[in-house]
């Protein structure tokens, strides 16, 4: 009987265990975007800098400290902040990953009667990440509002 129980506990360990999803670098590396945008709607810059890189550094002249105020002037302006992500494409090589995607980003100050936020933007951003002591950080991040990367319309 003991046998029997053994047996049967083992194989339940077994099913528990091969039904558990692994998780995948890709993953880590979805996991810091996500974060990084529930700490960014929650106005937490403490967070979001413990995701990026000491070095950071990104084509529009920003560096860790220059993100740090970029954030702090944006939560100052915005008292309630809404970031959408619809789509997010990530790639992993190694110790290096990149991921791509577009984040709607809305901005509100409370008050009554305020049901469309002051700002709202379309951006496209495209984020590099590095792996330091097995955790990914954002090394840089390209970001462009998506309606200044498209071409004027003729006006037909």
């Amino acid at each position: 009987m003991n046998a029997n129980r053994l047996a049967l506990l083992f194989l339940c360990f077994f099913f528990v265990l091969s039904s558990c999803h692994q998780q995948t670098e890709e993953d880590r590396v979805k996991k810091v975007i996500t974060t990084v945008q529930k700490a960014a709607e929650e106005k937490d810059v403490k967070e979001i800098l413990s995701h990026l890189s000491k070095t950071y550094r990104d084509p529009q002249g920003n560096d860790y400290d220059g993100v740090k105020g970029l954030l702090l002037l944006y939560f100052y302006r915005h008292q309630q902040i809404s970031i959408f992500i619809p789509d997010l494409a990530v790639s992993v090589t190694d110790s290096s990953g990149a991921a791509k995607f577009q984040a709607v980003l809305t901005g509100r100050n409370k008050g009554a009667g305020n049901i469309l936020p002051e700002s709202l933007g379309v951006y496209v951003f495209d984020v590099t990440f590095v792996k330091d002591a097995e955790e990914w950080k954002i090394a840089s991040a390209k970001w462009e509002r998506l309606a200044d990367s498209m071409p004027a319309s003729s006006g037909q």
